[in-house]
């Protein structure tokens, strides 16, 4: 029989090694007791080197670098790492789990893209910088007709807008299917928006707010379904290699999982 004070220590244990939980997510101090540096088995330093990527060679030059590795190898944890360390460094990092915004078996370039400026805009409001962009509240109207119900958008706060986007392409393929197709012609201006109406503005008051820089973190693009797409082209090839141009073409640090 297990009396009360060993029920105790099998639950710290369990939720100390539970694989589905990432370290460096809440309390940082606390799990350094638990964190491993497996480096040495796993060929590498592949965080120093991602770091020193962003802070010693381009500190002031986008990079776009790639992370890869089994599902469940500690992927979250390091990269949770990397996050406080470039924090350290004087970088504004923005890490989101993808699979919280992306519907996994059903994915394309626009759906990571408004993905990153939603969650990017989202920490800058936290920290007291509010992008603006006329492209963007334009394109809002344009696409009200495609939602069931009218787009949340403010002056104030550009995120509120994605989140409305993330949400409802969620819920419907439908939305979904018509959404992209509304998009799709408009990539590269999609991109010259963020670039030019988002992410350059937002870094300047970044920089003037005493940091080196911007950092996008965007994790789980690893667990992307490989189903085929319509026209037979596997998604995960199809993002990555067909549709990689556009995701590299942001102007700033970014990082991205990818499947194996």
């Amino acid at each position: 029989m297990i009396d009360d004070h060993h029920q105790l220590d099998i639950r710290r244990f369990f939720l100390a090694t539970n694989p589905d939980r990432a370290l460096f997510s809440d309390n940082v101090e606390e799990d350094q007791k638990y964190y491993i540096d497996f480096s040495s088995v796993r060929g590498g330093q592949v965080i120093e080197e991602l770091k020193k990527t962003i802070t010693f060679f381009s500190p002031d030059e986008p990079t776009c670098q790639l992370f890869t590795g089994h599902i469940g190898c500690g992927k979250s944890t390091e990269l949770l790492k990397l996050k406080t360390e470039l924090k350290a460094e004087g970088f504004h990092v923005v890490y989101f789990d993808s699979h919280k915004d992306l519907e996994m078996s059903d994915v394309d370039v626009s759906d990571i893209l408004l993905a990153i400026i939603r969650r990017v805009s989202q920490s800058l409001e936290e920290n007291g910088i509010f992008p603006k962009s006329q492209y963007f509240k334009d394109l809002f109207s344009d696409i009200k007709k495609i939602f069931l119900t009218p787009i949340k958008f403010t002056e104030m706060k550009l995120s509120v807008g994605f989140a409305e986007i993330t949400a409802q392409t969620q819920a419907s393929p439908d939305i979904r299917h018509n959404l992209r197709n509304s998009l799709e012609p408009r990539t590269s201006r999609i991109l010259t928006a963020i670039n030019s109406e988002i992410l350059e503005p937002s870094i300047q008051k970044l920089k003037e707010k005493g940091k080196k820089g911007l950092v996008v973190i965007v994790d789980s693009l690893e667990k992307i379904d490989n189903v085929p797409k319509s026209w037979g082209r596997p998604q995960q090839e199809y993002l990555f290699i067909d549709r990689g141009l556009q995701l590299r073409s942001l102007d700033c640090h970014v990082v991205y999982t990818m499947p194996l």
